[in-house]
């Protein structure tokens, strides 16, 4: 217990698995912690004083199952094992210590890993107003830094859906802590404290020139970051105390600037399905519709680049222009896909080997892949294009660490040491040796039980061995009369008694101590090979993400030849015309269902005359859909996509913000309408004119008056001062007014027809604005009862005939939107208004000018 408590006390933010002979065994708290998350039987036992401790245990050949669960649910904990051989202890207490600490960012074991899917720790340092975030997944050793603003670290943490962040003991980030957000957004992560002096920006530039070797931070982009170094510090501070060993496969942290991704917060992420649904069907998402990779790894980087689309033109280019020539190279496709099948996860078990977990089989297995990257490389020595020459440059055959590890272990080894039959023969001279004593030792016993059989006449004799009583001679009690005298007798049994003899107890020794060299001998081999691997691990990390990048233009080009996608061209002069446009998941969705064919739309949009449309039309007309679609052409353009057009020119988009759909938060009391506003003026404050912004339905979370001013004054806003590209769709036909108003606003409509009582969508978009919402003929399609629909039109019809009521809900869109808004002025008020220099007027003359205008419209 003086051991368990001095461990527990220097970590005392962790469940410390206790090893007591086979099982881990937890005491105090966090055994009631322990029981409760696992649902394992909480018992006690009595300390010196006769008071209850309250502990429970999990097996140690069965922690790895118990551990997942624990981490899942948001828990550290620290390993504290036997450090030394029972055996060689002399009769003292065995020395334990905590081995490693494991926690929801540092977790490598397969069973707590989605394999296409990143599992990332961050560490954040925030000073005036901005913060330098680093982040590292462990199991695969990417590792990246960035600068943003202190605002925007939560957005950040949640889109890369870091699973742990570590932030300095006492310093408290608003962003993180600030509560009024909608939980929903947030992944599963939790804040982990660090000691602050670990985030002083000297202390990490001095522990990343030792960790990564390096003489200055200038080749890693980080000279004049100190938040960024200090971030990145204390993540590799952090992976040193838990991982207590060196981190030879986590690469050098790599500088991103904002500028050199396009921004993706996580509400557009979700509105635009990018990798979840919103409704709980995973073939509703963007990923689903693009994944064709058939590694973990091209899976990892399909996500992280559809999470982060570029902004660097060049690289884009080198993007497509490989998939372009993919696409024309049919054979070379095919070819490379049936050398990328049989990988297996190159960079989560080269974390595994490097930190000492994997196996046997996952080493041969790791070993077997990398023998397929001679293979690749000839069908990637096929294809044309500077990023096709990039690969093969990062592409090492590593043929001298898939030999070695071939040759060291056994085809088909088993999963761990166990045995020590995973070493092969002639790898290692001591150990062929052992095995050969073994093997004799075997053959003398076999010898040993003929002879006694034949100099005692009991032809049932038998030589046999167990843990407990080691080797003994069993004679069956019918022959006890034949036994000689020399027989030791070691147990008896109820049909039989063993025996031992002098002869038996020295060949014991011999065998026994030879069983337990060959287990050392074959642990020191393993260990020799483990070490050899981790000495090459940056050249085994660089060619993995080269079969990473392979295995995504492979598969990006798989895609745009099923679908028929055509390569995007970007311009400078800032237009988005798209021709033939298309979703690319409602297409696939349509076609894989019904094999309805998508209908295809155009877009225009530049920074003139044509900034701004203004999108109306009945409901499940498209809107949304147009809208949604115009966005993935951008976002799959600048990730290096072919695109679900005929024709798609397109300039750097800086960010893309949605405000779609209705949701609210009613645990912290913010409505429908307070999230809509929340989420607008996020969009205001953030957008600039380099950005795209998807708005449906601005406004209609309050009344119709005030819905309607707020969307129109938002409209006007994003046109004359954010200036950037924006779709807004809009059930208030009163908007449809600011086209003759100003410039730079287009209207837009989307079609559809009454055949009779049946509304028919024809999903055209057409200029012009629609000239009613059909939003009784919907509800009637949603199955309102017949009454109810006939007296909402008899209501309708009312207020159509009125001059206010609700016309701006479903008129006619004919009446100015001034009009409407603010109800009709005399003529000549309104010609003396427009004309007025507001300016040059003094506050009396203003008084006075209202009094007559008053005047005159009451009289």
């Amino acid at each position: 217990m003086r051991q368990y408590n001095a461990a527990k006390a220097k970590h005392p933010g962790c469940l410390l698995f206790f090893r007591l002979g086979d099982f881990f065994e937890m005491f105090y708290e966090d055994a009631v912690t322990a029981s409760q998350a696992l649902d394992i039987t909480l018992t006690k036992r009595r300390d010196r004083q006769g008071k209850p401790i309250p502990m429970c245990g999990v097996p140690v050949h069965a922690a790895d199952g118990y551990l997942a669960k624990l981490l899942q649910r948001g828990h550290r904990v620290a390993i504290c094992d036997q450090v030394e051989n029972p055996k060689q202890a002399g009769g003292r207490l065995v020395r334990r210590e905590v081995v490693r600490v494991l926690s929801p960012g540092t977790a490598i074991d397969p069973g707590l890993l989605r394999a296409g899917e990143n599992n990332y720790l961050a560490a954040v340092w925030e000073k005036r107003g901005t913060a330098g975030v680093a982040y590292a997944d462990v199991s695969t050793g990417e590792f990246r830094t960035t600068e943003i603003p202190s605002g925007e670290v939560r957005d950040m943490v949640e889109a890369i859906r870091a699973k742990e962040i570590l932030r300095a003991d006492g310093q408290r980030l608003l962003d993180l802590d600030d509560d009024s957000r909608d939980d929903a957004t947030m992944p599963p992560s939790m804040v982990t404290k660090v000691e602050s002096w670990a985030f002083e920006p000297d202390y990490g530039q001095r522990l990343l020139q030792e960790t990564f070797r390096l003489h200055n931070l200038a080749g890693l982009g980080l000279d004049g970051r100190p938040l960024c170094v200090a971030a990145a510090g204390a993540l590799v501070h952090y992976l040193r105390e838990t991982q207590r060993t060196a981190l030879p496969h986590l690469s050098p942290p790599v500088f991103s600037g904002r500028k050199d991704w396009m921004v993706l917060d996580p509400l557009t992420v979700r509105h635009l399905e990018l990798f979840d649904p919103l409704y709980q069907q995973t073939s509703t998402t963007l990923l689903f519709a693009l994944d064709r990779t058939t590694t973990s790894m091209g899976a990892r980087l399909l996500r992280s680049r559809l999470l982060r689309p570029s902004l660097d033109q060049q690289e884009i280019e080198e993007r497509l222009e490989a998939v372009e020539s993919l696409c024309r190279s049919t054979i070379v496709r095919s070819e490379l896909k049936r050398e990328l099948t049989p990988l297996y996860d190159i960079e989560r078990l080269l974390a595994r080997v490097t930190l000492g977990s994997a196996g046997p089989r996952e080493v041969f297995n790791l070993g077997s892949s990398l023998t397929r990257i001679p293979g690749i490389r000839g069908f990637v020595s096929e294809l044309h294009g500077r990023r096709a020459q990039a690969i093969l440059d990062r592409l090492d055959d590593l043929d001298d660490v898939s030999g070695q590890i071939l040759a060291t272990l056994v085809p088909d080894p088993p999963a761990t040491l166990g045995d020590g039959s995973a070493i092969a023969d002639g790898v290692d001279a001591e150990l062929d040796e052992l095995r050969t004593i073994q093997r004799d030792s075997r053959r003398i016993l076999a010898e040993l039980e003929q002879r006694e059989r034949s100099d005692t006449g009991i032809e049932t004799l038998k030589v046999r061995y167990n843990n407990v009583f080691g080797y003994f001679i069993e004679v069956s009690r019918a022959n006890l009369a034949k036994v000689p005298d020399h027989y030791e007798r070691k147990q008896t049994l109820v049909n039989a008694e063993r025996f031992a003899t002098r002869e038996l107890k020295e060949l014991e020794a011999k065998v026994l101590a030879a069983e337990e060299q060959i287990g050392a001998r074959v642990g020191a081999v393993f260990e020799g090979l483990r070490q050899d691997i981790a000495a090459q691990a940056q050249r085994i990390r660089r060619s993995a993400g080269a079969i990473a990048e392979a295995d995504v233009l492979r598969c990006l080009a798989e895609v745009a030849v099923e679908s028929d996608y055509s390569r995007p061209r970007f311009s400078d002069r800032g237009e988005i015309h798209i021709e033939a446009g298309r979703h690319a998941v409602v297409e696939r969705i349509l076609e894989d269902a019904s094999g309805e064919r998508f209908i295809e739309n155009d877009v225009y949009l530049d920074s003139g005359d044509h900034r701004l449309a203004v999108i109306t039309g009945p409901n499940m007309g498209g809107k949304s859909t147009y809208l949604r679609q115009v966005a993935l052409v951008a976002v799959m353009a600048q990730m290096g996509s072919f695109v679900p057009a005929r024709k798609a020119v397109l300039p750097l988009i800086d960010r893309i913000f949605t405000r779609i759909g209705a949701s609210d938060s009613l645990a912290k009391g913010r409505s429908t309408f307070m999230v809509e506003m929340t989420e607008t003026a996020q969009i205001i404050h953030l957008a600039t004119d380099r950005s795209l912004i998807l708005l449906d339905e601005v406004g209609r979370g309050t009344s119709t008056y005030d819905g309607l001013a707020i969307a129109w004054a938002v409209a006007e806003h994003l046109l004359e001062e954010v200036r950037a590209k924006t779709l807004f769709a809009t059930h208030y036909h009163e908007l449809t007014a600011l086209e003759d108003h100003h410039s730079g606003i287009v209207n837009l409509h989307v079609s559809a027809k009454k055949a009779g009582d049946k509304l028919v969508f024809l999903r055209r978009i057409q200029p012009g604005s629609a000239d009613r919402s059909y939003g009784i003929e919907v509800a009637q399609l949603a199955g309102l009862p017949k009454s109810v629909l006939e007296r909402a039109k008899h209501v309708l019809a009312q207020h159509e005939q009125s001059a206010g009521g609700i016309r701006g809900a479903e008129g006619s869109g004919q009446a100015s939107g001034q009009e409407t808004i603010f109800g009709q002025l005399p003529r000549p008020i309104e010609e003396e208004l427009r004309n007025l220099n507001i300016a040059m007027l003094s506050p009396l003359e203003a008084l006075s000018l209202l009094y007559e205008w008053q005047t005159a419209i009451e009289a």
